[in-house]
């Protein structure tokens, strides 16, 4: 089994489209077909069922995609140890980042790495944690700037982690600003302008009020917090945001609970870093 059939099996596994697959790996579509129909005649079974609508691994190709990976990682670790005897740091450095930690913590880490690593290429995209977690599976980009969360599985390193305050606010003007000790209870009533229920932060508020026999009445999920924010400020509803996005158009609402979530930066175990990626966890971790 060679390495660019072992390549062109998980790409279209990971894109679940051949097209998709052979732009990832600038191929033709011909060819990346060639390749896969090279490596099930090397197996001797077939890898993918080509169904009309979709694709899906057959047995044999569910048993051999966590070796192909595991094969394909092993060779990037070889390429790296190779390439770090030079002690340059340069290159491409592929880098995902939440929309709030893209706003708010990256633009220092940036400005800091751009300065001492200018032959860096910096790559970057911005998403939701959550779809940065499958991105990362994809073997898509070296590191994630994420919001950790308990549904993380062994496919994860986290090489640096810090939490990140929460509080409840609403607008100036909803009902909730003139209340004096607002308490779960007192919130329960209205609308919560939360995140989608499958981020850390909508499981947080959620346990909070399961463990009061309270019931959450969410409206208009969205993953962005600076969209939260502004329909917060305008009195749409309450929510939880992180401390550092409060501002005199929020009122705080001293709810008697502590809230925090644990932002990190992540990898995919097996897979070893990139010395521009260390460089710029160093930064992380120096300005932290």
């Amino acid at each position: 089994m060679d390495t660019q059939s072992l390549s062109a099996f998980v790409a279209i596994v990971d894109h679940q489209s051949f097209s998709e697959a052979a732009e990832a790996l600038h191929l033709t579509q011909p060819a990346i077909s060639k390749r896969l129909a090279s490596l099930e005649n090397q197996i001797g079974t077939a890898l993918i069922d080509r169904r009309q609508r979709g694709m899906a691994l057959t047995d044999a190709g569910s048993r051999l995609l966590p070796y192909a990976r595991r094969i394909l990682d092993e060779l990037h670790n070889a390429r790296l140890d190779l390439e770090t005897t030079t002690h340059r740091i340069a290159g491409r450095l592929p880098v995902i980042a939440s929309h709030h930690i893209g706003l708010h913590h990256l633009p220092a880490w940036l400005r800091r790495f751009n300065r001492e690593f200018p032959q860096v290429e910096l790559a970057l995209q911005f998403m939701d944690s959550e779809s940065a977690f499958e991105q990362m599976r994809r073997r898509v980009c070296e590191l994630a700037f994420v919001t950790l969360n308990d549904a993380m599985d062994q496919h994860f390193n986290v090489h640096e982690q810090w939490a990140d305050p929460m509080v409840f606010v609403c607008g100036k003007t909803h009902p909730l600003a003139d209340v004096r000790k607002p308490t779960l209870a007192s919130l329960a009533p209205y609308s919560a302008l939360l995140p989608d229920t499958g981020t850390a932060t909508y499981r947080v508020v959620s346990r909070l009020f399961l463990s009061e026999g309270l019931t959450l009445n969410p409206q208009m999920p969205t993953n962005y917090l600076e969209t939260l924010k502004m329909m917060t400020s305008v009195g749409l509803g309450w929510s939880v945001l992180p401390l550092k996005m409060t501002d005199e158009s929020l009122v705080r609402l001293e709810v008697p609970h502590q809230l925090e979530r644990m932002l990190g930066a992540v990898g995919l175990a097996g897979r070893e870093l990139s010395p521009a990626a260390r460089a710029l966890l160093r930064i992380v971790k120096d300005m932290h």
